[in-house]
Parts: structure tokens; sequence; C-alpha cells
């Protein structure tokens, strides 16, 4: 009979990467913007995303996944940008550290922690699709908040067109483009 102690370790460990739905999206607050979206909130639109725009041939389940789990270490770090002085190298450290520790007590935590690398190192079509969809929901929420007022957003945009090669997002990104100017 358990002693609870499992039960309360998974309680904690679901508890703290709900906590991402109480992260702010780190550029928009440099960048001023009153009401950021959350971390969650953008892995929720990629996610949306991923049934609006993936391609048929690449499995759909695998990408929601990726969505919903790529940006989960940041719970535990926090929204880290390449302006906050942290290095490629040490972002991924940190985050790698985070994950592993965040999933040890998850319900099927070894599952999410090997999509969370697989995603991280772009195992696949369906990781490298997703990290499209990353960069073009930034460049979409970057519309929306140019169109509330905000200022900067192109630098978003600019950002995500290094990323987007897929024909069909590249024609979203460039509408984006157009509207933001």
């Amino acid at each position: 009979m358990s002693d609870g102690r499992e039960d309360r370790l998974a309680i904690d460990a679901v508890a703290e990467t709900l906590a991402l739905k109480a992260v702010d999206r780190a550029g928009w607050v440099r960048r001023g913007v009153t009401r950021p979206e959350s971390v969650a909130a953008h892995s929720w639109g990629i996610a949306w995303l991923v049934l609006l725009l993936l391609p048929e041939e690449l499995d759909r389940e695998r990408a929601l996944a990726y969505a919903v789990v790529h940006d989960l270490a940041e719970a535990r770090v926090g929204d880290l940008t390449p302006h906050d002085g942290v290095s490629k190298a040490d972002k991924a450290r940190l985050e790698a550290e985070a994950l592993n520790a965040m999933s040890a007590h998850l319900p099927r935590g070894a599952a999410v922690r090997d999509l969370w690398h697989a995603y991280e190192a772009q195992a696949d079509a369906e990781a490298r699709f997703v990290r499209q969809l990353d960069r073009l929901d930034m460049a979409i929420q970057a519309l929306v908040y140019a169109r509330e007022g905000a200022d900067g957003m192109g630098e978003f945009v600019e950002s995500a067109g290094k990323v987007v090669e897929d024909e069909r997002l590249r024609e979203i990104l460039d509408g984006v483009r157009r509207v933001i100017g």
C-alpha cells in the first residue's frame, strides 16, 4: 500500500507543469505589451496551427504532442530569450536539466521527456514542422499586438522568417509581414 508520497510527488509535478499558464512570454514583456500571452497560451496557439496547417503526410498526434511539450521546461527556468544573456548552450543545458527533473514524477513522464528531447533534437519531420509553427505563431501574435498599438513587432516577424521554410507557411508569414509593414 502506498503512503501517498508518490501520489503527492505526481500531483506536485503536474502542478508545476500547469504553472506554465502563468509564465508570460518574455519577448512581449520586453516590448512593453501590457497583457502578454503566457507560454501555455503560445503552446495552445501552436497546437491550433497544427490542426489547421499540418501536412496530411505528417503524424498529427506526434505534432500535437510536440506543440504541447516544446516549452514545458520554461515552467521551471522561465522564458529565456537571446536578450537575457544566456548562451544557447547554457539555455539548452538548463532546460534539459529542468525537463528531466520535472518529468521524473509525472505520469507518463518518460514519454514526456522523450518527446521533449526528440523535439529539441529536431529528430523528425513533425518536430521540424512544429518548430516552423512555433515561429509562425509568434509572428501572428506580433500582428495581433501591432493591431492593438504595440511598437516594434516587426522584429518578431523577421525572426520567424529565419526559420519558416514551408511554402504555405511562408505565404502566411509574408501576409503578416505586409500588414505589419
